[in-house]
């Protein structure tokens, strides 16, 4: 899998925050040195890729693994995966209080926190989840670290829109490719579509326009993260799909179409490229490319090849005319 969906990233990407929810996780930074050096070896020997370590929080994590990691520089941000939130997740995290120790490190040394937000109780209802993270779990770990950076990945709801804007300058939100173009018709209207089911689900469409206003807003508290997940098509199209859209190969495309249909292109560059590496502290990329829109459709394969099955590529559900290419004046 690794092999078939890096490049498809490294294209048009310089550098990704890598997820650690594999299995087995990412737990410790040897488990992290490890992943990297696999990432490596499958990278095109053309393509300039960095990968960004990420550990999987859990409630044995040692603050001083993850003290050492950071000030190596191989790790960036950990995770914070409820248990049984997505996929992946049933080594995640189920009191709060038990990671209080490791938030309290990650803030002294002003490591990232990056957060799956949803509740897993059964009795709330899995669109209410983000809403109900927000109030159970994220603001009491705002209050009582005030100083700790704080990412709410794949945003979803004008609820985490709201509270993003009101947390301060350490709390920022990722908002991913789908979830701006789709809501949950998309899934559910005219039979259902497994390749559209991702955790957190999609919302009403309320929430949709929320995350297009936040996103084309030019507010820096809000950046691109793709959250691109590759599954094989054989397990998306199952008695039991499992969740996660891949968009590595068109997201690109299908933002500059985003942007210009809400008039935001002056604001495309700043989602894309700059306010993330702004808020995690690293340095911007020196590459350019520059998007021009053509009189023809972009053709993108709409599977990639693993062995004998595939990875179906997301679709936005209209054609892409964004183009991108190198500026090497």
């Amino acid at each position: 899998m690794l092999k078939a969906v890096l490049p498809q990233t490294s294209a048009d990407f310089a550098r990704a925050i890598i997820m650690p929810n594999l299995v087995p996780p990412v737990v410790s930074c040897r488990d992290a040195s490890a992943y990297r050096e696999r990432i490596m070896a499958a990278l095109p020997g053309d393509h300039d890729f960095e990968p960004l370590m990420t550990l999987y929080l859990t409630e044995t994590t040692d603050p001083d693994d993850v003290e050492q990691g950071a000030r190596s520089g191989l790790v960036k941000a950990l995770k914070l995966y409820p248990a049984g939130a997505t996929t992946n997740s049933e080594s995640g995290v189920r009191s709060i209080e038990a990671i209080y120790p490791v938030l309290e490190k990650m803030s002294e040394i002003d490591l990232p926190l990056c957060v799956h937000g949803e509740v897993t109780d059964p009795e709330i209802d899995i669109f209410d989840r983000e809403a109900v993270f927000i109030e159970r779990v994220l603001s009491p770990i705002r209050e009582r670290f005030p100083d700790l950076r704080i990412v709410m990945e794949h945003l979803t709801t004008e609820d985490g829109v709201q509270f993003v804007k009101g947390a301060g300058h350490r709390t920022s939100a990722t908002i991913t490719t789908h979830h701006l173009i789709i809501n949950r018709n998309a899934i559910l209207v005219g039979g259902i579509k497994p390749h559209y089911y991702c955790l957190p689900v999609a919302k009403r469409e309320k929430h949709r326009l929320a995350l297009r206003e936040a996103a084309t807003s030019g507010d820096g508290k809000f950046f691109l993260g793709t959250d691109s997940a590759p599954h094989l098509a054989s397990a998306k199209e199952s008695p039991c799909g499992c969740a996660g859209i891949f968009s590595a190969s068109n997201t690109l495309s299908c933002l500059a179409h985003v942007f210009e249909q809400d008039g935001a292109l002056d604001q495309f560059e700043a989602f894309v490229s700059l306010n993330g590496p702004s808020f995690y502290g690293l340095p911007l990329n020196e590459d350019r490319v520059r998007f021009f829109k053509g009189a023809d459709p972009v053709e993108f394969p709409g599977e990639i090849a693993v062995g004998e099955d595939s990875v179906v590529l997301f679709d936005p559900g209209f054609p892409l005319y964004w183009r991108h290419e190198a500026v090497t004046d």
